[in-house]
């Protein structure tokens, strides 16, 4: 009988331990295919919340009702814009309790932005774990899958007693499908990862320089609402 050549028959006609390699590294391919749509709209809609926060901040709006405009954003603030959100609450409420010095206010602001700005990393940087994982194990897992197949092969042909194409052909082509399923899997996955990773990263270094920058004017607005 004539094996089926065809990606398919091959797939269909694979040994058990191949076609379980497959499906994994399929569903592994669907996992990290996911994880990269859904993280590139958090991440464009992140970086384009953040730029717009920034723009009427710096036109030099007055900070009150930039922080209301905030509050009341649909869906909750985002990106810088909670940072600024949680600061100026923080801000508000150190002078309303009143005893604090300039110093202390601005220690509680910057503690509040601090937390803010750890759960915005943390919420953008959710799955990248995932995608590294996939790009570092489906090689391996589609490696075991060749390893498998070729062990088939030596098998057959030792049952044979021959070499021919059509004993060999089948297993090792079933082998190398396994491969390349691995790196189908791995390499998207891979450059996601790096990609995105380098996005979380020049976010965090806005979100690092804003908070800087906004402690600076909360202190000098503390200083001047107490008189210092």
């Amino acid at each position: 009988m004539t094996a089926d050549m065809t990606v398919v028959g091959l797939l269909m006609e694979a040994s058990i331990p191949v076609q379980i390699v497959m499906l994994l590294l399929i569903a592994a391919s669907v996992v990290s295919w996911s994880i990269i749509f859904t993280k590139r709209r958090l991440i464009r809609r992140t970086k384009e919340a953040s730029d717009e926060f920034e723009a009427a901040f710096w036109s030099g709006g007055d900070l009150n009702t930039l922080y209301q405009s905030a509050s009341r954003a649909k869906g909750g603030s985002v990106g810088m814009a909670r940072i600024f959100e949680s600061g100026f609450r923080e801000f508000n409420r150190a002078l309303q309790a009143g005893g604090n010095t300039p110093e202390k206010v601005i220690e509680e602001c910057r503690r509040g932005m601090r937390v803010a700005q750890m759960r915005e990393v943390d919420r953008l940087e959710q799955n990248l774990a995932t995608l590294a994982t996939i790009g570092s194990t489906s090689p391996y897992v589609g490696l075991f899958g060749t390893v498998w197949g070729i062990m088939v092969a030596f098998m057959q042909i030792g049952s044979a007693q021959t070499a021919t194409l059509a004993v060999v052909a089948p297993p090792i082509a079933e082998a190398l499908i396994a491969t390349a399923m691995g790196l189908f899997a791995a390499i998207p996955a891979v450059i996601a990862y790096n990609r995105y990773a380098d996005k979380v990263v020049r976010l965090e270094y806005r979100y690092d320089g804003f908070t800087e920058e906004f402690s600076s004017i909360l202190q000098r607005h503390a200083r001047a609402k107490q008189g210092t």
